[in-house]
């Protein structure tokens, strides 16, 4: 699933492994099932670490560092979004701006052109500051919404 995600099979696989695991792991334990390179593993422990989801954890008794995942799915899925948001849409939204900004300049860009790029822009700012709003709802506020489904478009008056 993961690299279907755009993420890297091994980070994918360590995740994976990490989230189902009912106990912390160390590396060593993690390469022994999966049978990839430390190296991959240290890697991939760095870059899941670097994303929130993963973190370094002392198991009384063992000098190792030991690794666990976010079990909850929800506070997962939004740490997820969250790092998404600030390593892809923000700099998009920032890059849009630019080239925006530039082509009000050149009196030679179209103007078709111009407007294509503030409605790209527009609609990454419009669900940006959406998702600002929703990430600040309890998760069992943000279920209850998504439940809801099509009885919202329905109470708005807004058939399809």
């Amino acid at each position: 699933m993961g690299t279907r995600w755009g993420i890297n099979r091994t980070v994918a696989q360590v995740h994976a492994l990490l989230f189902i695991s009912p106990k912390p792991l160390n590396a060593d334990e993690i390469v022994d099932a999966l049978d990839v390179a430390r190296s991959n593993v240290s890697t991939s422990l760095k870059e899941l670490q670097s994303w929130g989801i993963v973190k370094m954890v002392h198991v009384m008794g063992d000098k190792r560092d030991h690794f666990e995942s976010i079990k909850e799915v929800w506070e997962l899925f939004r740490v997820v979004l969250n790092e998404r948001k600030r390593r892809e849409i923000d700099p998009t939204t920032q890059m849009l701006n630019e080239c925006i900004a530039e082509a009000e300049k050149d009196k030679a860009a179209d103007a078709y052109t111009r407007d294509r790029l503030r409605d790209l822009r527009d609609f990454f700012e419009t669900t940006s500051g959406w998702y600002a709003q929703v990430s600040k709802w309890p998760t069992n506020t943000t279920i209850r919404f998504l439940k809801l489904g099509d009885k919202v478009a329905k109470v708005l008056g807004l058939g399809r």
